[in-house]
């Protein structure tokens, strides 16, 4: 286990989301699958965001359009940002 700062794991908090939603290259993916090895405070993020859009997937039939999609995810990143902070 390494010594992880809370603001290290700041860095990842965007690229969890990411990751689950398929959108960063194998290189990007080996860092933070590494750093979820290492961290179970982000493992826990991960796992829970994880959780929240397969239930959010299998409860809607069809897609918000782009525009509230965009502002939802923005609103989730800048919650994710409050949490970090403290």
């Amino acid at each position: 286990m390494s010594n992880l700062e809370p603001e290290d794991c700041a860095d990842y908090l965007e690229r969890i989301v990411f990751l689950i939603d398929n959108e960063l290259d194998e290189a990007d993916c080996s860092v933070v699958r590494v750093h979820l090895e290492e961290c179970a405070p982000c493992l826990q993020k991960y796992d829970l965001e994880r959780t929240v859009k397969q239930v959010v997937a299998r409860s809607c039939a069809e897609n918000a359009p782009q525009g509230l999609r965009d502002r939802v995810l923005l609103q989730l990143r800048e919650v994710q940002l409050r949490i970090t902070e403290g």
